[in-house]
């Protein structure tokens, strides 16, 4: 499961500086398969051996370095020196804080502990960390001083571990976390701390009021500038609550939302002080349109990514949501702009009113300046500060929270769905890659089983957009400069490349089909290219993909033909796998050389898998050549070719002196390896497995389960063949008593 296993009682999300290395998603999956370490696309940097349940990652890519944060230590890792060791800090929970988690019933191993949950760069020379500290975070600054030096200065962390409200006099800054406050985590709040001290700047949301936030579970949190004037900068939240304006018959509803304050907040003169004066939500809504105006919705919010553009102050929102009820479950990709939450922000409020207390629009005066404003010369030169607000504005602000227009998606739908699959997306990173003619966004889903999607969303000149899976790779953090994936969880740390050209085949026009905007064909092979480089290279157009008009040749040789031999009345399976997950793949059969290919129509002896073609009982007519092709589109070319020949029944119930005969006559049927025939038996294989759409796995299950039978009846058949033995055995040395007898 993607769900972290530490205490939910401190979550901090960073907000990225300027001109600093940003902080990384970590996704919690599964080491990598052995078939991706030998293919050289993983590197294991750290290992499981330690339990260390690594939380969170920074990389930094001018220095080549990637910071790990895990069970109380934090570790650091030269990326341009893999085989150099990894340097490590050990930063523990204070003993009395462990002891008292472990006095309220806590679990010593999995939550009494430090969890390194947040490395945030805060300028040049320090990373800003803090850690659950056993339900008592704590927080610190690591220096990193020259290459020579770095190990020196890490290790003095241990002699300086502070908590936010020691540190003073090291940098301007201020840390947002939506946190848990108890050990229940029955009350939640969304804080700004100072690091020069805990009361400088300090704020919160109010506490025990349901209308501010109602059991939220907090997934990001951004800092956004509004216009270029640095005090209309808000902060962004991301997060998930139950819904106070469902009806009546959705009870605990739960619904995604973007909050906002902002970065200059100061609560209130008189009223909220020390508490949010522009504290202001929206629902995000991420559903997909039905008839009559219906819709689907996808209410819990899982991640969420932002891809900045080229104008900062205008950022692509990616959300992951899912969905779970008795009807299907699935997930969902949406991608909101900037544009729409700010309108929403700037529509009208929502509260509640009537003799049945129904939340509505409210329609009444609006004070000034609007709530939710910030304080800054933009909109009023007197107004300096939020303590500056008339006691309107602030009394206003205490009950009026919400907006009343949710927020819809671009498009008014998701750009990715995944419905009725056996597991749930959990985590998401996006890459943009730009090309000469158009761009791709390629997604990194993590899942609920330990496995990273790869997903490229193209949108060509209509309204629709085009989702093109991949593939499904074992283990996400992103190092963009080297094409490389940072994957950690409770397990280990491992590094993945962006991309496997090489499985999408040795021909361009396997290359072509693949449509993976990190490959192209460079004339001998399918190969990566610079993401940098912008460049319209041959088989490179993702949305046709049509190697009829990128490739030159597109024969690529003849497919090689193998033979195959199947006894009649028994089962026999053809392989063909298309290199792409996109691409479908049809069976064509020719019954002799003069005839035409015909396309193999599935019935109850024959099954057309995803690994290729199942006949479960051969007939004679079923001899002939298979052709196995890969089509997309309008472009089919073939994969692989069998020439199938079926050797009759009666030529293994036949004595083995007769079979080379037997064989010779069989013309169309014959064995072209009669001397080897004799050493297989084919009577004992199963004949018939099952109805139609039996799995490949299902049908290797059942092959195991009759050859064990057919072995346990041998076994039984010899044991009661020997006792028959023993019991008609005469002495050929009789006893004493039977000499004594004779003579």
């Amino acid at each position: 499961d993607f769900a972290p296993s530490v205490p939910r009682s401190c979550t901090a999300f960073p907000i990225p500086l300027p001109h600093l290395p940003s902080p990384l998603s970590s996704i919690v999956s599964f080491l990598p398969s052995p078939n991706l370490l030998r293919s050289n696309s993983s590197h294991l940097l750290l290992g499981p051996e330690d339990g260390l349940e690594f939380q969170s990652l920074l990389v930094d890519e001018d220095r080549a370095w990637l910071m790990v944060g895990a069970k109380n230590h934090v570790f650091l890792l030269h990326l341009d020196s893999p085989s150099k060791p990894p340097q490590k800090i050990f930063w523990p929970a204070p003993r009395e804080q462990v002891e008292h988690c472990r006095l309220a019933g806590k679990n010593a191993e999995t939550e009494c502990a430090n969890f390194i949950r947040l490395l945030q760069p805060f300028n040049q020379s320090h990373v800003f960390a803090c850690g659950t500290g056993s339900y008592q975070p704590i927080c610190t600054f690591i220096q990193l001083g020259e290459r020579e030096k770095v190990r020196e200065t890490l290790t003095q962390l241990q002699h300086h571990l502070l908590t936010c409200a020691s540190l003073s006099d090291l940098a301007d800054g201020d840390l947002y976390s939506g946190t848990s406050i108890d050990f229940m985590g029955s009350s939640a709040a969304f804080f700004r701390t100072g690091v020069h001290g805990a009361d400088q700047n300090y704020i919160r949301t109010e506490q025990n009021q349901d209308h501010w936030l109602n059991e939220p579970v907090f997934i990001g949190a951004y800092a956004i500038p509004d216009t270029y004037n640095a005090h209309d900068d808000k902060v962004y939240i991301f997060l998930r609550e139950i819904a106070l304006e469902a009806g009546p018959w959705e009870r605990r509803r739960i619904h995604a939302r973007v909050a906002r304050v902002c970065k200059n907040d100061l609560g209130g003169k008189r009223s909220l002080i020390n508490r949010w004066s522009t504290f202001l939500k929206a629902r995000l809504v991420c559903s997909i349109p039905g008839p009559q105006g219906t819709e689907t919705h996808f209410d819990q919010l899982e991640d969420v990514f932002l891809l900045h553009t080229r104008n900062p102050q205008s950022p692509l929102i990616f959300g992951l949501f899912t969905v779970s009820s008795g009807v299907f479950s699935g997930s969902a990709v949406c991608v909101y702009s900037m544009a729409a939450v700010r309108a929403a922000f700037n529509g009208p409020f929502a509260h509640k009113e009537g003799f049945d207390y129904r939340w509505v629009e409210y329609k009444g005066r609006i004070p000034y300046p609007r709530p939710g404003t910030c304080p800054s010369e933009t909109y009023d030169p007197l107004l300096q500060s939020t303590k500056d607000f008339p006691d309107d504005v602030i009394s206003f602000m205490r009950t009026h929270q919400l907006m009343w227009e949710p927020i819809y998606p671009l498009r008014h739908k998701p750009i990715l769905v995944k419905v009725n699959v056996p597991y749930r997306l959990r985590q998401l990173l996006v890459h943009r890659l730009e090309t000469e003619n158009r761009h791709y966004d390629i997604l990194f889903l993590g899942t609920d089983e330990g496995k990273v999607l790869k997903v490229a969303v193209t949108s060509g000149g209509g309204q629709d957009s085009e989702e093109i899976s991949l593939e499904e790779i074992m283990p996400l953090s992103w190092f963009c400069e080297q094409q490389e994936l940072f994957v950690s969880n409770a397990h280990g740390l491992v590094q993945l490349s962006l991309h496997r050209c090489e499985l999408y085949g040795k021909a361009c026009t396997d290359c072509c089909l693949g449509r993976d905007p990190y490959c192209t064909w460079d004339g001998k092979a399918c190969s990566p290219h610079p993401l940098i480089e912008k460049r319209r290279a041959r088989c490179q157009d993702v949305l046709k993909a049509d190697p009829a008009s990128q490739c030159q040749d597109t024969t690529e040789g003849e497919t090689e033909e193998k033979l195959v031999f199947g006894v009649e009345n028994n089962s026999t399976f053809l392989e063909c796998v298309a290199h792409s997950p996109q691409t479908a793949t049809r069976w064509l059969m020719q019954h002799s050389r003069a005839a035409v290919l015909e396309e193999v129509r599935k019935n109850d002896r024959i099954s057309v898998l995803e690994q290729g073609l199942l006949i479960r009982q051969l007939a004679r007519e079923d001899a002939g050549l298979y052709e196995c092709q890969a089509v997309e589109r309008s472009f089919s070319h073939p994969l692989a070719r069998y020439t199938l020949r079926v050797i009759g029944h009666e030529v293994m119930e036949a004595p083995p002196s007769k079979w080379s005969k037997a064989m010779e006559a069989g013309g169309n049927h014959q064995s072209a390896m009669p001397g080897i025939a004799g050493q297989f038996h084919y009577k004992g294989y199963p004949r018939a497995l099952g109805p139609p759409g039996t799995s490949l796995s299902e049908y290797c299950s059942a092959l195991r389960h009759q050859e064990r039978q057919r072995q346990k009846a041998w076994n039984q058949k010899w044991q009661q063949h020997s006792l028959e033995g023993k019991k008609g055995r005469v002495r050929r040395h009789p006893g004493p008593t039977q000499h004594k007898e004779v003579a």
